[in-house]
C-alpha cells in the first residue's frame, strides 16, 4: 500500500464517516460516475462546491469503492450502490492514485518542495507496485505510467482532491502556477493509462485553464450543471430523515425542523431543488446546539475580500439583500483569486462559488441565517461601507428607542438613514422600504429572529421580531406611506396580528414579555417619519 496508489487513506476516511449516526447515503454518485464513463466517454470529471459541501466525502467514497487497497465490500454491501448492476463489476476492481492537494511537505516554502513530494511519492509507490517492472526513477512519472500500461494494460483510476489548493498557498507564484497546471495536463490529458480522472474543488478549472491545459475536463458545478446536484448538499428529504435520527438519539432535543431550515438551507439545484450545508446540519444535530459551523472557519474580511473593489456599487445591494431580497446577476463559470474583480457579476460570481450567496433564477440571495450573521457583522465592521456602516451601528439605538418607546430618537434615526446620498432610501418601492427598516433594525437579530410579512391573525404584517428568549419583548411593526402610525397600530389591532404570540387556548404561551405594536408612517409631502410604540 502506497502513499498515494492503493492508499488505505480514503477507503479509512469513507469508513469512519458512514459508521456515524447522521451518515447520508450518497453512493448512486458511483453509479453515475461509472455510467459517464462507460456509457457517455466522459472520463475526466470535475465537480466544484463550496468549501465544506462534501466534495472531500465523495472523492474518498469513490477511492474507497474503486480501489484496491481495502475489501470495500464490507462497507459499501449495505448502502444503495450494491444494488446496483454495477456494483460487483467494479467494486475493488482498479488501481487508484488519490492525492489531496491541500497536504504539504513539513516546512514547505516553495512550489518545488510542493510538488516533488507527489512526484517522488508517485514513484516510489510505482516501484513497490509493480517490482516486477525495472522503476527508473529518474524518468517522468507520465513516462513510468505510460510504461507500465504497455506492459500490464494496467489503467489507473485518479481521485484528486482540492485540485485548486496550490492557487491559495502564499508559496506559489503565477509562474508557479502555470507550472502545476502543466503538470496536471502532462499527467492526464490523452493518456491511454486512465480510466477515470474524479477531480474537486472550489474553483472552476476553467477559470486557469484559458487553453487547452486542462480542457479535457467536464465540469459540474452548482449553477449550471444539473447532474450529480443532488450529492453534494442535503436535500429536503435526507434533511427529514436526519432530523428523526436526531429526535429518537437525542435525550433533550432544543432543535426544531424549522430551525435547521433557517440556518442552514437557501441553496439551490439547477433544477430548482433546496440544499442544505451539510456540515452544520450534521454539527448542529450532534451538538444539539445551532450555531455558525461553516462560517466560523473565516472572519468577515473573507466578504470584504470581494466588495472592496466595487464598494460603491455593491453596498445597496447588500442592503437589499439583508431583506431577505434577491439582486439581479449574470453569474459566471469562474472565481477569482489570481485576479482582481471589479464589476458586480465578477464580484457576485465568485461569492456564489465560495458559497457566500445562493442563486437562482438570475437573482443572487443570502442564503440562510448562518451566512445573514456573517453579512451582518461585516456591514456593522467596515467603515469604508459609508452610510451604511453607519446606519447599521445606529441600529443598536433604533432597537434601544423602540423597546424604550421613545419615539423621537425613532423619527431621527429614520430621518437620518432617509437623507442619506442611496437612492434606495426613496421610498419607491416596498423592497427598499423592507430594505430600510432592516438596516435600521440590524442589531435586532442579535436577539430576534426577523420575518417580513409574516402570516398573523387575519391578515399579513410588515415586520414581526421573534425574540429568542420566551421572557424577551416581542414587535409587531407596520408601515404606512401618508398615513399615520396610529392608522398602522389600528392595523395591527384590527386584525389580530398579536395572536402570533398569545398560543392557543389553553396551552402556555410561547412568549411571557410584552407584544409591541409599532407603528412606522412616512409623509411624501412633508418628507418626514411619524413613529409610535403601544403595548397590545
Amino acid at each position: 500500500m502506497g502513499q498515494y496508489l492503493d492508499s488505505r487513506v480514503p477507503f479509512e476516511s469513507y469508513r469512519g464517516i458512514a459508521g456515524t449516526r447522521f451518515f447520508v447515503d450518497k453512493t448512486l454518485l458511483l453509479e453515475d460516475v461509472l455510467k459517464a464513463v462507460e456509457t457517455d466517454g466522459q472520463k475526466y470529471l470535475c465537480i466544484t462546491r463550496p468549501r465544506r459541501f462534501g466534495k472531500s466525502v465523495m472523492a474518498n467514497m469513490v477511492a474507497a469503492f474503486l480501489g484496491r487497497a481495502e475489501d470495500a465490500g464490507s462497507v459499501f454491501e449495505r448502502l444503495e450502490i450494491a444494488r446496483s448492476e454495477w456494483y460487483s463489476a467494479h467494486l475493488n476492481q482498479y488501481p487508484v492514485i488519490y492525492i489531496d492537494f491541500s497536504e504539504v511537505p513539513e516546512n514547505c516554502a516553495s512550489y518545488h518542495e510542493y510538488i516533488s513530494r507527489v512526484l517522488d511519492g508517485l514513484k516510489r509507490d510505482l516501484a513497490e507496485a509493480f517490482p516486477e517492472i525495472v522503476i527508473d526513477t529518474r524518468a517522468s512519472v507520465w513516462d513510468l505510467l505510460t510504461d507500465i500500461f504497455q506492459r500490464t494494460g494496467k489503467k489507473f483510476v485518479f481521485v484528486i482532491d482540492e485540485w485548486d489548493a496550490a492557487f491559495h498557498m502564499s508559496f506559489i507564484t503565477a509562474e508557479d502556477q502555470k507550472a502545476y497546471l502543466l503538470f496536471l495536463k502532462t499527467l492526464l490529458k490523452d493518456k491511454a493509462y486512465v480510466k477515470l480522472a474524479y477531480m474537486t474543488g472550489v474553483l472552476p478549472v476553467a477559470k486557469y485553464s484559458s487553453g487547452s491545459e486542462l480542457n479535457m475536463f467536464v465540469e459540474y458545478d452548482m449553477t449550471v450543471m444539473e447532474r450529480f446536484s443532488d450529492c453534494f448538499g442535503f436535500v429536503e428529504e435526507e434533511v427529514d430523515d436526519l432530523f428523526d435520527i436526531y429526535l429518537k438519539t437525542t435525550k433533550m432535543p432544543k432543535i426544531t425542523r424549522e430551525d435547521l431550515e433557517l440556518w442552514y438551507d437557501g441553496y439551490h439545484t439547477v433544477a430548482g431543488e433546496r440544499l442544505y450545508n451539510p456540515r452544520s446540519v450534521v454539527c448542529a444535530l450532534a451538538n444539539n446546539q445551532l450555531a455558525n459551523y461553516w462560517t466560523s472557519s473565516g472572519p468577515y474580511d473573507e466578504i470584504f475580500f470581494y466588495v472592496k473593489n466595487n464598494v460603491d456599487d455593491i453596498r445597496d445591494d447588500l442592503v437589499v439583500m439583508i431583506a431577505g431580497e434577491g439582486v439581479e446577476a449574470k453569474i459566471r463559470n469562474y472565481a477569482a483569486v489570481s485576479m482582481e474583480l471589479n464589476t458586480k457579476d465578477e464580484i457576485y460570481s465568485a461569492m456564489v462559488i465560495y458559497g457566500l450567496l445562493t442563486y437562482m433564477d438570475g437573482v443572487v440571495l443570502i442564503p440562510n441565517k448562518e451566512l445573514m450573521d456573517k453579512f451582518k457583522e461585516f456591514l456593522m465592521n467596515k467603515e469604508s461601507l459609508g452610510y451604511v456602516y453607519r446606519l447599521a451601528n445606529e441600529s443598536k439605538r433604533m432597537l434601544a428607542a423602540t423597546l424604550g418607546g421613545d419615539t423621537e430618537t425613532m423619527a431621527e434615526i429614520l430621518e437620518f438613514a432617509h437623507n442619506t446620498e442611496s437612492p434606495i432610501f426613496s421610498y419607491n418601492s416596498e423592497i427598499e422600504l423592507s430594505a430600510v427598516v432592516n438596516l435600521v433594525y440590524l442589531a435586532a437579530r442579535d436577539k430576534y429572529r426577523v420575518e417580513r410579512e409574516d402570516k398573523a391573525g387575519k391578515g399579513y404584517v410588515d415586520f414581526i421580531f421573534y425574540p429568542e428568549r420566551k421572557n424577551g419583548d416581542a414587535l409587531i411593526l407596520e408601515l404606512k406611506v401618508d398615513s399615520s402610525p396610529e392608522e398602522a397600530i389600528k392595523q395591527i389591532k384590527d386584525k389580530n396580528y398579536g395572536s402570533r404570540f398569545k398560543g392557543k387556548i389553553g396551552e402556555k404561551p410561547k412568549y411571557t414579555g410584552r407584544i409591541l405594536a409599532v407603528g412606522i408612517s412616512y409623509s411624501t409631502k412633508t418628507k418626514e417619519h411619524s413613529c409610535k410604540v403601544e403595548v397590545l
